[in-house]
């Protein structure tokens, strides 16, 4: 007679029960769904708000099927994408300023698996259908940003020391300073060493003149690439949580790239809109000394010439030159919040600005010293400057103020968004972009599932067939180590993906493979002689240490795809990593106590239904 533990029992229960649970919220699907929320954690949805937005789509011939307001987000429930898409218009149109309106998926799980932290596995790109860039950062331009900046700093510098200099310039990536007495450059060498240590400073003589060569140090540059790199990764993640996008993948790729995969984006033009665009905000003075005459603001003069020195010329959304001095009063890093609006005495899209303190401070300042002169704010992209307004000071202003000439209201909602989320460190641009719809991740899914499904029957067919009863405990076994390996992933919030989907039916034929060497072991014990009994007990006994072996060395190269891989390669480990876990524990606890349910409570056994062996050899037992 086998004994087995009852707490071995006990384990397995409650390993499957928890298995079920847990897998049982993949079954259930998505939903689309409309999400409004505040574009600041600070601003919520109001059940007023929602109920308006609600009379707003039943009116407009799309009723929701469902409405939900949790923690300040309303989500509105569609039975179709047309009827998500077409909603997701009216409530742009009636959703007040300060609110995003996100097209989504949502899980269909029952809220009762939902109150026992039961969530589904994500799906990848390549099964949910999405947007994937691969973004090349222009570290040439944060370089000439760095030297722009160590020009601002000499020549600020120089300028509060009182340390006087004929010319300072930028020459490629560096800064020269030319002197015409030979002390002032001594003085400034020695100021610049003392309060510039990231510049490598040299002496030279050039037509007569002392000068002071200075270039940024190879060491910083790379640092601040690098910082470059990280910032533009952090503003790509803000501009994507303002579009809704649950799990986003966004991670360097290589020294100067960024990989974006957003999954279940449903608008990619939208989506490709944001994150390539570079806008940031820029505000300077106009140079009211350079009009075309008296009174007047007129810079026809300078449509085909360049500007006057000190100067840069620009035109203005309706295509009219305007002359703005080269010192820039603020850039878009000051700006604290952004917010689309509408002009109270037109109507007029806007977009409200908030700055931090030590912008507030600046603009208070020159919009006192400025009263009665124009003042120009500028949209900088990658590859135009345009200047949005140019309205004349009326009065001192701090941090707080608004911008005009946004064209229409969609343009005012992305200008706003970009503002809010941040300013890129560096212009990118998309090298390479691919669009899965979500036809063809359903395709991916539906051939995934086949794959899985068919390659488990195929294994169940053999194992019944070869070994009889034995064969279908191992089945049964199988099954569960299935079960296991979804409920783990989905527990973990794991992204699955079609090398995922290879790993699981990779995962399927490797774990029967632990059930053979058992079963092979039994049927060995038996030809020898051994009870059945006896043969059961000792063909799992010593099949465990070949178990054990032969998944531990799979793991180690499991582990070696996890940590040296990337992308899809480390779906494929993650999966396959677990799925080794999962396998032993099914192969050798779950079908050893099922088969002892069978035979282990019998003090007799004539034979055991393990398919083809010595019969004869199998002695009663006593």
């Amino acid at each position: 007679m086998n004994k087995y533990a009852a707490w071995k029992y006990v384990v397995i229960v409650v390993a499957m029960l928890a298995a079920l649970i847990y897998a049982l919220p993949n079954l259930f699907g998505e939903v689309p769904v409309v999400q409004v929320s505040g574009a600041r954690s600070s601003t919520k949805v109001e059940a007023t708000l929602k109920d308006s937005l609600e009379l707003a789509l039943r009116e407009a011939g799309t009723p929701p099927a469902k409405v939900e307001l949790v923690e300040g987000q309303a989500t509105f429930h569609f039975a179709d994408t047309d009827t998500q898409i077409k909603a997701r218009g009216t409530l742009q149109q009636k959703a007040p300023p300060g609110y995003v309106v996100a097209l989504n998926l949502q899980s269909a799980t029952p809220k009762w698996l939902q109150a026992l932290g039961a969530k589904p596995m994500y799906l990848g790109l390549d099964l949910r259908g999405g947007v994937h860039f691969l973004l090349q950062v222009d570290m040439k331009s944060a370089a000439t940003k760095s030297v722009e900046r160590s020009l601002g700093d000499i020549r600020s510098l120089l300028r509060d020391k009182k340390i006087y200099y004929s010319g300072i310039a930028r020459e490629g990536d560096r800064v020269t300073v030319r002197f015409r007495e030979r002390e002032q450059r001594v003085a400034a060498l020695k100021l610049l060493e003392k309060e510039l240590p990231d510049l490598q400073l040299r002496e030279q003589e050039s037509g007569g003149e002392a000068t002071i060569v200075a270039s940024i140090k190879p060491e910083v540059v790379k640092k601040e690439q690098d910082l470059a790199l990280q910032q533009n990764i952090q503003t790509l993640r803000n501009r994507v949580n303002e579009l809704g996008v649950a799990e986003p993948i966004i991670q360097q790729q290589g020294a100067d790239r960024i990989v974006v995969q957003l999954a279940g984006v449903q608008d990619p033009g939208r989506a490709k809109e944001i994150l390539g665009r570079t806008a940031t905000l820029e505000v300077r003075l106009v140079s009211e000394e350079h009009a075309s005459g008296p009174g007047q603001l007129a810079f026809g003069a300078y449509k085909d010439q360049p500007a006057p020195f000190g100067t840069d010329r620009f035109l203005d959304v309706e295509g009219n030159p305007v002359i703005v001095k080269k010192s820039v009063v603020i850039t878009g890093d000051r700006i604290k919040d952004s917010q689309p609006g509408f002009d109270q005495r037109d109507g007029r899209p806007i977009v409200s600005m908030v700055l931090d303190d030590a912008g507030g401070r600046i603009m208070r300042q020159t919009t006192r010293e400025n009263v009665k002169k124009r003042m120009a704010m500028m949209l900088v992209e990658r590859n135009a400057t345009v200047v949005l307004t140019w309205p004349t000071i009326q009065e001192e202003f701090g941090n707080r103020f608004q911008i005009t000439g946004v064209g229409d209201t969609q343009e005012a909602k992305n200008l706003a968004l970009l503002l809010r989320a941040g300013a890129l460190a560096a212009p990118m641009d998309i090298i390479e972009e691919r669009t899965v719809g979500p036809s063809l991740g359903a395709e991916n899914i539906a051939k995934g599932y086949n794959s899985v499904l068919y390659g488990f029957i195929a294994i169940a067919a053999f194992m019944v067939a070869y070994y009889m009863l034995f064969g279908l405990i191992s089945v049964i076994a199988l099954a569960a180590n299935l079960l296991l390996l979804v409920a783990i992933l989905s527990l973990l919030q794991a992204t699955l993906t079609l090398p995922g989907f290879a790993a699981v039916a990779l995962t399927l034929g490797m774990a029967i493979d632990a059930n053979v060497l058992i079963n092979e072991r039994i049927r060995e014990e038996l030809r020898a002689g051994m009870s059945p009994q006896m043969a059961i007990q000792a063909g799992y006994d010593r099949a465990f240490g070949t178990i054990l072996d032969s998944n531990i060395t799979t793991l180690i190269a499991g582990l070696a795809l996890l940590a040296f891989g990337s992308g899809p390669v480390r779906g494929f480990a993650v999966v396959h990593c677990l799925g080794i876990l999962t396998s032993i524990f099914s192969a050798v606890m779950v079908s050893r106590g099922i088969v002892h349910l069978i035979y282990g409570g019998r003090k007799k056994v004539a034979k055991v239904s393990i398919g083809n062996t010595d019969w004869h050899k199998q002695k009663a037992a006593a």
